[in-house]
């Protein structure tokens, strides 16, 4: 059997057995209703920081503000098989030789009687003639 000293003023004796579980308690009170949880912010914070959850309750809502690291800055990756300076060269070579596109269509000079075909053959021409640079 146990053997044990009581508090300071009693004293040291054997340990007796062990009494019934007393009765259950009265219930506690009501805690507040609350209506829903309310994420406030999702906040990104530097690499080095870790990450955080502040939680609070307004009365009757749960409220949550996040704080997650970014990750770190990657290396520069390998350059792109196109340079700036190649792609520009590449964009005014081509533009350049655009005009000559329609310089080998031919406007159409015979007037029509038709007042419709003459002024669908005037604006046929004005846009082949604009095409030229």
């Amino acid at each position: 059997m146990p053997f044990s000293c009581g508090k300071a003023g009693r004293g040291c004796g054997r340990v007796g057995q062990e009494g019934l579980p007393g009765p259950a308690g009265q219930d506690g009170v009501q805690g507040p209703p609350f209506a829903q949880v309310v994420v406030d912010a999702v906040n990104t914070v530097d690499p080095s920081t870790p990450a955080a959850v502040n939680v609070s309750f307004d009365g009757s809502n749960v409220r949550f503000t996040f704080g997650i690291p970014r990750g770190n800055d990657g290396s520069n990756g390998a350059p792109g098989e196109v340079s700036e300076a190649m792609l520009s060269s590449s964009i005014s070579n081509a533009i350049s030789g655009t005009s000559n596109n329609t310089n080998s269509v031919s406007t159409l000079d015979s007037g029509f009687a038709d007042a419709d075909m003459e002024a669908l053959r005037q604006k046929l021409n004005e846009m082949i003639l604009n095409g030229r640079r």
